[in-house]
């Protein structure tokens, strides 16, 4: 006869309760370090078709491959990556202890409109309080080299682990989730639409928005073309309001100094061009990327930065649309739960 004052279910209860607990103490602990393993798992998915098809199909040795995948991951994804933030983050801290430009720009725009809503003090510390926001979700501002370098460490070491114990892995998630065979699926198949329509999809297309946008900037003759482009790519992950936030007061920047024309060549090509190309390529990529509505992804980016800071411009719109998935799975099993003991539950007017 057992002495435990519990009994079995207030056992299981506490066994959950303490895992949760030790699970959310592990999260708090990783602290900003979560990201470089979120980062893994992110691209754990976007190579996993090329590892299938050279290990499984060719039968090429898996430890040579996935450091392959991983020199390409560092080269073509990380390192060009970094090099773009790291680039904005000078810009960035350029304008905001350098106010004179946008001075002139205000107070251009002021004579334009007879109102006067501007001082050097205000700016400044509007900017000032821009650079705060962002060091705050940009990590290669907020933490200094050595951290950046042991995240990337520790995403690039994740990765290697998962695509060279891939078959543990996969088992270690059927045996430990509590989802049923059809649901792991389902979930799995949500998993790679989301990332294909976040990581490639939409990265694929805020690079074109973004080089269309410097394009323009630059061949209309607007003041460092090159950093609004590269401020273009990241507002390209909002849908809808991304690229207009900089091409928009671009024109307006060239009405205030006086070169109609300019603005208004700024403003067809954002709208005909830049604009459309995004309608565009979603079409043409429709069948290879995962079909996300718009709020979704704008909900997503604007939750997920102010948590993983830049990489929630994937990580929030994954975090939301797996969300709404378990939210359909919860539905489904209730009634699946309910089928045998209410006949009728299935046959009631939605």
């Amino acid at each position: 006869m057992s002495d435990s004052i519990y009994s079995a279910r207030q056992q299981h209860i506490l066994l959950i309760s303490s895992l949760l607990v030790l699970a959310a103490l592990i999260l708090y602990g990783l602290g900003d370090t979560i990201t470089g393993f979120l980062g893994a798992g992110i691209l754990f998915v976007v190579f996993r078709p090329w590892f299938q098809a050279l290990v499984h199909r060719r039968k090429w040795h898996p430890q040579v491959v996935t450091i392959g995948l991983l020199v390409f991951a560092l080269v073509v994804i990380i390192l060009p990556f970094t090099a773009l933030t790291l680039l904005l983050v000078d810009r960035i801290r350029h304008y905001g202890q350098n106010t004179n430009q946008i001075m002139d720009v205000l107070h251009a725009f002021e004579r334009k409109t007879g109102y006067t809503f501007t001082n050097e003090q205000t700016v400044r510390s509007l900017l000032q309080q821009s650079v705060a926001w962002l060091s705050q979700r940009l990590p290669v501002l907020a933490s200094g080299l050595l951290q950046f370098v042991v995240i990337i460490g520790l995403m690039l070491f994740t990765l290697y682990f998962m695509y060279t114990q891939e078959r543990q892995l996969l088992q270690g998630l059927r045996r430990y989730l509590p989802f049923r065979e059809e649901t792991l699926g389902e979930l799995g198949e949500s998993l790679k639409n989301n990332v294909n329509a976040n990581v490639l999809g939409q990265a694929l297309i805020s690079l074109v928005q973004a080089v269309l946008t410097g394009l323009t900037l630059w061949i209309f003759q607007v003041p460092d073309a090159l950093f609004w482009g590269m401020v273009a790519f990241f507002l390209a992950f909002l849908p809808v309001l991304g690229t207009p936030l900089v091409w928009g007061p671009a024109a307006l920047f060239k009405f205030t100094q006086g070169d109609t024309g300019q603005g208004v060549g700024i403003l067809l090509v954002g709208l005909i061009v830049i604009m459309n190309i995004d309608n565009l390529l979603r079409i043409v990529l429709a069948r290879r990327i995962g079909d996300i509505h718009p709020l979704i992804t704008l909900a997503g980016v604007v939750l997920g930065v102010n948590i993983f800071g830049i990489l929630g411009l994937v990580l929030g719109p994954l975090l939301l649309s797996y969300f709404l998935v378990l939210m359909k799975v919860f539905e489904r099993e209730n009634r699946l739960r309910r089928a045998p003991l209410d006949p009728q539950a299935d046959s009631s007017p939605q």
